[in-house]
């Protein structure tokens, strides 16, 4: 039955038709895939500094609800958990946003500035335990050199044996080294500095008073009974802190990035309208290459062939298409993954998840265009030829 490649024969009679047809395809291919790389940005960079914390118990306020809008609590319910049978370390974090002053072109530009104490290495960030020594000293900082470039080419002048100094928060600050996180949708760059240069930078914050509590259990601990052992006794209560695991704060953080904000409802809606186009303008294609060869498919007819068969070429159209049409696609949005993860620090890059997500939502889309195309084959008799 497939011994003529109809379909294909079909398609490459009219190149101009099928050049215009894979380019639609392709940009609908694009559209996907730039959307959807965009929400799975958003969702890793969000939790990137989450993943690097060394701890097993994780406790903030519970009027947090990112990491970009933390509140702080009392460091005694930090205290609390110490007492507990398996607990090995506490460890305080402060977290704040401070302007962070370009010493090149005095531009101000905010910056997530985290302040951890030097005897307690709690982030598994390349630059970070290298450095705790530096952030001994006063007034002195670690600069993310994968920030965005708009906070100067600090890394460079860092890096050249330079002094490099600005002001952070109105207050005077000397980069003492570099570490490698990276920008996220909530925070441009990033600053690690000690928990005593943090409160110098925002002096009118209390000691007292933390954002995320990091507990680290002895190996071998149980940890569910731990923590719900810490719940019963001090979550429950207090009612002034809330405990979670590391994988619960994960999931708290990008909760808050699907649901509470309108970002990731805008990239679902991108890539619904880039499969939507692309149904569009294959269907268009096929409508019109059915409608141009009507009487063809009407003699087919009267030799013998069974609406099945040409039905099936149509099909067999919408899937070459679909190949055709996601390669130029794939490639294409390779390259401006590059460019957007260059331009953006965004942690942006293709994923064999995402490569077989988008490949299946063309094949589909080109299978729907393609089905309702083919209502038209349907019109073809035999007697409109004689």
């Amino acid at each position: 039955m497939f011994a003529i490649p109809l379909a294909w024969l079909q398609l490459k009679r009219e190149t101009i038709r099928l050049l215009v047809a894979l380019a639609g395809i392709g940009f609908a291919v694009i559209l996907m895939f730039i959307q959807l790389g965009f929400r799975d940005a958003l969702f890793d960079s969000a939790v990137r500094l989450h993943q690097t914390f060394q701890g097993d118990i994780f406790l903030i306020s519970p009027q947090s609800t990112a990491l970009i809008a933390m509140r702080s609590f009392s460091q005694r319910r930090l205290y609390q958990a110490l007492g507990y049978e398996g607990v090995e370390t506490i460890s305080p974090i402060y977290l704040d946003f401070a302007l962070w002053k370009n010493p090149e072109n005095r531009s101000t530009r905010a910056i997530l500035v985290v302040g951890i104490s030097p005897e307690d290495p709690v982030f598994d960030i390349p630059g970070v335990v290298q450095n705790l020594a530096q952030i001994r000293l006063p007034d002195v900082v670690l600069f993310d050199d994968a920030s965005r470039a708009e906070f100067g080419p600090i890394p460079e002048l860092f890096r050249s044996g330079q002094v490099v100094s600005t002001e952070v928060g109105r207050r005077k600050v000397t980069v003492g080294g570099l570490l490698t996180m990276g920008a996220s949708f909530g925070a441009d760059g990033n600053l690690v500095t000690s928990d005593l240069n943090f409160l110098r930078i925002f002096d009118r914050r209390s000691r007292g008073l933390i954002d995320i509590g990091l507990v680290k259990l002895k190996p071998g601990a149980n940890r569910e009974a731990i923590l719900q052992a810490m719940r019963r006794d001090i979550q429950n209560q207090t009612e002034d802190v809330r405990i979670l695991s590391k994988e619960e704060l994960i999931a708290f953080e990008q909760n808050y990035w699907k649901s509470s904000t309108a970002i990731g409802f805008i990239f679902g809606l991108g890539t619904a309208i880039g499969f939507v186009v692309g149904t569009v303008i294959v269907y268009q294609i096929l409508y019109t290459d059915v409608t141009d060869h009507l009487a063809e498919y009407a003699t087919l007819k009267a030799m013998g062939y069974k609406s099945t068969y040409l039905l099936s070429v149509v099909f067999q159209e919408a899937l070459i298409l679909s190949f055709l049409g996601y390669i130029p696609g794939f490639f294409l949005s390779l390259g401006l993954y590059n460019m957007t993860r260059n331009a953006t620090a965004l942690p942006i890059a293709m994923t064999f998840e995402r490569a077989t997500l988008v490949f299946f939502l063309a094949v589909v889309m080109c299978v729907i265009s393609g089905a309702i195309a083919v209502r038209k084959v349907q019109d073809a008799d035999p007697a409109d030829i004689f």
